[in-house]
Formats: structure tokens, C-alpha cells, sequence
């Protein structure tokens, strides 16, 4: 009798031994397929993220190029070289000018509050700047709009006298008139033309130049007997201000 309960009592460990074990790998089973699931759903989420990244970079880009492509027939093309340099006034056919001779000082790139000399602008646009002009009468809330759009290198704002729109983008050989700064046009242009791929000294500095206005640096009228060029910078070379 007492072998018998022995053995009854062995069984019965053997038994919850065994049950434990099943429990143990039941937990087991139950832990790795949480993990495993918690595992997808990370690799999913960052799976997620970058394509949705890559569609939100497809459709800025989408929106980039619909604004360049309506933008485009209204600009204006020219086919500018690289120009020499002179010390007068020049009698540009554009207005404002996007290409041609200019002064061998650049206007240092910036916003203006008064018109400054076409000539220094026009060395601004050959390294790779888009002048920004406006109507001197063009409203306050509109000029703040451009002057936030002319925060960035290689942008040049100012007013300009007898401009033929209220708004004018020039880079060198590209040109667009506009009626609102807000205009998608003008974000559009700036995008495609700013140091782009008609600049002639692509990457010349626009900092170091001319800072003064029209007013502050008259130049002489042309025709008339220039000014001799700085020591150490002969004429047709940078000339960064002094």
C-alpha cells in the first residue's frame, strides 16, 4: 500500500512537472509572437515613414516642377555672355537689365530700401543672384513679402523707378514680371534661376561688394572718361568694394 502511494505521489509530480513545462512553453510561444509582432510593427512604422518621406518628397517635387512649368512662358529669355567691365553708367536695353557690361564692383547681395546702381546689380546676377525690383509706391504688407523671399544668399531686393510691372524678377538672361508678390511665380523663379545653370561665375561670392545706393554711389554717365581702376585690380577683373 505504501508503494502504491509512492508511486501515485511520483506520477502526480511528474504530471505538474510536465504541465509546468507545457505552461512555460505556452509563455514562451506567447512572448516571442509578441515580440515578434512588436518587431513588425517597428519595421513597419519606419517602413511607413520612409515611403511616405519618399511621396511627400515626390509630390513637393510634383508641385516644384507644376509651378516652374506654368511659370515659364512668362519668362523672359535673353542670351547674355559673360560682359566685360566698365566704370560708367550703362544704356541697357531691358528694364531692369539681365545681362551685359557692368561695373567691376558686385552690389553686395541684400535688401535695399532705395534704388541702387543697375551696373553693380547686373555683376550681382552674373554670379549667380536674382535681383528683385519693385514699384517705389508698390504697398508696405507687399514689399515685406518680398523682403522675407530676399532673406536668402544670393537675392538682391530694391525698389526701381519706372519698372513696368509692379514686380520684376531678373536673373542673368531670365526675366518675369509680376503683379503680387504672394505669386507662385515668384517662388518658382527664384528655384529655377538663381545660381542656375546660365550664371557665367556660378559660385562668385555676392558678399564684400558695393553697399551704398544709386544716391550714395553715383557713377559717371557713359561716354565720359572713367574713373582709374583700383591699384592691384585692373579693369575687367572683380573688384570688390573698398
Amino acid at each position: 500500500m505504501t508503494k502504491e502511494k509512492s508511486q501515485a505521489r511520483r506520477d502526480r509530480v511528474a504530471q505538474m512537472r510536465a504541465e509546468q513545462r507545457a505552461k512555460e512553453r505556452r509563455a514562451a510561444v506567447v512572448m516571442w509572437g509578441i515580440g515578434g509582432l512588436v518587431i513588425l510593427l517597428l519595421v513597419g512604422s519606419v517602413a511607413f515613414y520612409i515611403v511616405r518621406q519618399e511621396m511627400d518628397k515626390s509630390e513637393a517635387e510634383k508641385v516644384a516642377t507644376a509651378a516652374q512649368e506654368a511659370m515659364l512662358p512668362k519668362v523672359k529669355n535673353y542670351e547674355y555672355k559673360g560682359a566685360g567691365h566698365v566704370q560708367t553708367q550703362v544704356a541697357y536695353k531691358e528694364v531692369p537689365p539681365v545681362g551685359g557690361e557692368h561695373n567691376p564692383t558686385w552690389q553686395t547681395c541684400g535688401i535695399y530700401d532705395q534704388p541702387i546702381n543697375s551696373e553693380n546689380a547686373v555683376h550681382s546676377m552674373e554670379h549667380g543672384a536674382v535681383w528683385i525690383t519693385y514699384q517705389p509706391d508698390l504697398p508696405a504688407a507687399e514689399v515685406d513679402k518680398l523682403k522675407a523671399l530676399a532673406g536668402e544668399p544670393y537675392m538682391v531686393l530694391s525698389p526701381y523707378p519706372n519698372l513696368p510691372s509692379k514686380i520684376v524678377a531678373s536673373s542673368w538672361n531670365h526675366q518675369i514680371q509680376i503683379d503680387s508678390a504672394s505669386s507662385p511665380d515668384l517662388s518658382a523663379f527664384i528655384l529655377k534661376f538663381r545660381q542656375g545653370e546660365d550664371t557665367p561665375e556660378l559660385g562668385a561670392s555676392c558678399d564684400g561688394g558695393q553697399t551704398g545706393s544709386a544716391a550714395d554711389a553715383p557713377l559717371p554717365p557713359a561716354g565720359s572718361v572713367p574713373a582709374p581702376a583700383p591699384t592691384g585690380s585692373p579693369m575687367g577683373s572683380d573688384t570688390p568694394a573698398q
